[in-house]
């Protein structure tokens, strides 16, 4: 029978926590709660619940929370991680269906999407639109075809508790996950989901997010795809700096003189496209010496 740890990464949600908790429970047995720096009740009420809890002693950060989540699961030596929302959007009835694949060993990885299923409340015109804009973005990068990739509900067999360990400490931990699994070539499902929006999240917090997320996923498809990401651009540039040149060249042969914005836009491509290139060759080079001692 396997072992199935439920994971709930929470920061100040005292209000939310028993409830959930309580729930859980009825039906399973290991919930671990990351308590990521509460100034509240969070810690206290989650331990006199009796579950398992992990505490950081300040806010680290959501992604901080679910590498806390995956050390415990490997510590307590999981055979399923379902990490879970603890601000009662999620619903419990739904962790079957993630969990159900693994356990028939169809997939590594499931993720509840949002877009498969139904959204109850309202989700912004505006952040449908980032999530979309940034799954499209993971998509493209990693082959997969997937509709929501920065769901939080998602199950995680063994083999991923052993070959993954999050490093990203903001929102951009779900966009890492996807992109070193593929890189590790598990497999991952999406199956659908409920959830529920029950107060709105304001469009700073939202743009501070999509923001967070998207440099994430850029720094690590940069490392992941080296001669892609740095690679391809310095091509580009360098095919373009060329021609400026030539015709820079042809210009003052011609005429006897420089013409001053062609010759700087040859330069200055040429410059910028060397640069790439040559970052793209010496990143790959050390990923690729990095995965060999690996």
């Amino acid at each position: 029978m396997s072992k199935i740890a439920i994971g709930l990464p929470a920061f100040n949600e005292a209000k939310n926590i028993a409830s959930i908790i309580t729930q859980l429970k009825k039906k399973y047995k290991l919930i671990i709660v990351c308590d990521d720096g509460s100034s509240d009740l969070t810690a206290a009420i989650s331990e006199e619940m009796g579950v398992v809890v992990v505490k950081h002693k300040k806010n680290l950060g959501y992604g901080a929370a679910i590498r806390s989540l995956f050390l415990k699961a490997q510590e307590l030596d999981c055979d399923i991680l379902v990490t879970f929302d603890s601000d009662g959007q999620h619903q419990i009835s739904d962790i079957e269906n993630v969990i159900k694949p693994i356990q028939n060993k169809e997939t590594n990885i499931v993720i509840g999407s949002r877009f498969l299923g139904n959204v109850e409340g309202t989700l912004p015109t505006y952040r449908k639109l980032g999530i979309k804009a940034i799954t499209n973005l993971v998509n493209s990068n990693t082959g997969n075809k997937i509709t929501d990739s920065q769901s939080g509900f998602r199950g995680y067999d063994k083999k991923t508790l052993e070959k993954i360990i999050p490093s990203e400490s903001g929102m951009g931990v779900s966009t890492e996950i996807l992109i070193k699994a593929n890189a590790q070539e598990l497999k991952i499902i999406e199956v659908p989901i409920t959830i529920l929006y029950q107060k709105e999240i304001s469009s700073q917090q939202t743009l501070s997010h999509g923001t967070s997320v998207i440099l994430s996923t850029m720094k690590f498809i940069s490392i992941e795809h080296p001669l892609k990401f740095y690679g391809v651009p310095g091509i580009l540039f360098l095919t373009i700096g060329l021609f400026f040149i030539i015709w820079t060249v042809q210009e003052f042969s011609i005429g006897g003189s420089i013409i001053t914005n062609i010759s700087i836009i040859g330069i200055g491509s040429t410059i910028l496209g060397s640069i790439l290139t040559m970052t793209s060759i010496i990143l790959y080079s050390v990923v690729s010496v990095v995965r060999e001692k690996r």
